[in-house]
C-alpha cells in the first residue's frame, strides 16, 4: 500500500535529514529543536525536502537541507539545492523595474498605455506602480481565465509574449485602479515584458548582470528545462495521499516575472545581505519599493513592490510567500532584530509560513508573536 511506502519514505527522509551539510553559529540545543520542527513538519505534511536559512546580521546562523531534492534518486537537500523561487521572484522583478525609474526609463506614475498603446483605453488609469502593489483592478489571469469569454490559461501550452498580452488585453477590469488590492500575477507578467520594452534586455539578463552578479547570488537564474543545473531540486505534489511529480508547464510559462527563477538558500543569504546594505538601488528607490500601497479610498494596504509590509507591529517586518509548481516557500525578515528566516520545500501547497513562524519562536518568542498579528499570508 503506497501509505506504507509513505511511512518508509519519511523515517527514510527524516533519518537522511540529519546527514547533509549543516553550516550553523547557533548553539547544539538550538539546533536540535530546530531539527524536530523541521522533521515534524516533513511528517505531518508529507514534504519530500525542505532547506531552512536563518540569518541574523546578514550572517549564517543556520543553513540546513533536510529530506530529500529528488526522491527517485535518494538526493538529499543541502544548502546549495536550487528551488524555483514561485512568487518570491516578484521581489526581483520589482527590483528591475526600479532600476529602470533610477535610469529615467520608466516613471512609477505614468500609464502603462504609454509603453503599451495597443492596451485597452480602460487601461489608461494604471499605472507602472498599480501593477507593482497590485492595485491596477487587472485580474489575475489564473483565475480570470476560464470566465468573461477567454479560455482556460493551458500551461502546457507555450504561449509567446504577444501572445500573452493579446490574451491579457481581454481580461476585466475588477475595480478601479488604484481603489483596491488584488494579488494579480498578470501585472507582473507585464512588468517583465515593460522591463524588456525600455532596456532592449529579457528581464532574466538584466537581473543576471545587475543584480545577481554583483551581490553574488551565483547559482541564482531563471528556470530553463534544457540546461544541465547542479542541485536541482525535483517538485511535488500530494494528490490523493499520493506524492506526485509537479506537472509539466511551457518552457516559455517558466521565463514570465512573475516567479520564474531558481534560488538556493545561499542566494538568499546574498539577496538577505543587499537588502540590509541596501544595495543595487538608492535610498530614495528603496523607501518606494518599502512603501504600503496608498488607496484612493485614503486607506492604505500592507504590500510594497513585491513584498507584504508590516509597519504596525513592535518592529517593521517584510515578508513573501510562494506556491508554484510542486514547490512552496516563504521568506521573514525581522528588521528590528535584523533576523531573516527562509524556508524552502518541494512540496506544493506545503504552506511553509507556518515552519517559518515555529522556528522564530524557537529563535525568540517574540518574534513568533509579531507574525501571528500579521496579516494573512
Amino acid at each position: 500500500m503506497w501509505i506504507n511506502g509513505w511511512r518508509m519514505l519519511t523515517v527514510s527522509i527524516v533519518s537522511f535529514a540529519m546527514l547533509g551539510c549543516v553550516e550553523t553559529g547557533v548553539s547544539s540545543d538550538l539546533e536540535k529543536r530546530v531539527d524536530g520542527l523541521v522533521t515534524a513538519e516533513l511528517q505531518a505534511k508529507h514534504i519530500p525536502g525542505i532547506a531552512v536559512g536563518i540569518f541574523k546580521k546578514g550572517e549564517i546562523l543556520l543553513t540546513k537541507g533536510y529530506g530529500y531534492a529528488n526522491i527517485e534518486h535518494r538526493v538529499p537537500v543541502i544548502p546549495e539545492t536550487i528551488f524555483q523561487s514561485a512568487s518570491i521572484g516578484k521581489q526581483f522583478t520589482a527590483l528591475a523595474v526600479m532600476l529602470m525609474v533610477e535610469e529615467g526609463k520608466l516613471s512609477l506614475d505614468n500609464s502603462i498605455r504609454q509603453y503599451f498603446p495597443d492596451a485597452p483605453m480602460s487601461w489608461q488609469p494604471v499605472s507602472i506602480r498599480h501593477l507593482l502593489n497590485h492595485s491596477s483592478g487587472i485580474a489575475d489571469y489564473f483565475e480570470a481565465m476560464g470566465s468573461h469569454g477567454i479560455e482556460t490559461f493551458d500551461l502546457r501550452h507555450d504561449y509567446d509574449p504577444d501572445e500573452l498580452r493579446r490574451i491579457f488585453y481581454r481580461l476585466p477590469l475588477i475595480f478601479e485602479a488604484g481603489s483596491d488590492f488584488s494579488y494579480s500575477n498578470t501585472g507582473y507578467v507585464l512588468l517583465g515584458f515593460l522591463v524588456k520594452k525600455v532596456s532592449g534586455i529579457y528581464y532574466g539578463d538584466l537581473l543576471q548582470e545587475r543584480v545577481f552578479k554583483p551581490l553574488g547570488m551565483s547559482t541564482a537564474r531563471v528556470i530553463s528545462e534544457e540546461d544541465i543545473i547542479a542541485n536541482r531540486a525535483a517538485g511535488y505534489q500530494l494528490l490523493n495521499g499520493e506524492i506526485k511529480n509537479q506537472e509539466w508547464n511551457a518552457p516559455n510559462v517558466n521565463t514570465t516575472a512573475n516567479g520564474s527563477l531558481y534560488l538556493s538558500l545561499l542566494d538568499y543569504l546574498a539577496w538577505d545581505r543587499g537588502l540590509r546594505e541596501e544595495s543595487i538601488l538608492s535610498e530614495a528607490s528603496w523607501k518606494q519599493t518599502y512603501m504600503p500601497a496608498k488607496l484612493s479610498t485614503g486607506q492604505e494596504y500592507p504590500y510594497g513592490f513585491g513584498w507584504n509590509i508590516d509597519q504596525s507591529k513592535a518592529q517593521p517586518w517584510h515578508h513573501h510567500s510562494g506556491s508554484s509548481q510542486g514547490f512552496s516557500l516563504y521568506i521573514s525578515r525581522y528588521l528590528a532584530d535584523d533576523i531573516t528566516i527562509v524556508a524552502l520545500t518541494n512540496l506544493n501547497g506545503s504552506k511553509p509560513w507556518q515552519l517559518v513562524d515555529g522556528l522564530a519562536e524557537i529563535i525568540d518568542p517574540q518574534l513568533a508573536k509579531i507574525a501571528a498579528l500579521g496579516d494573512d499570508k
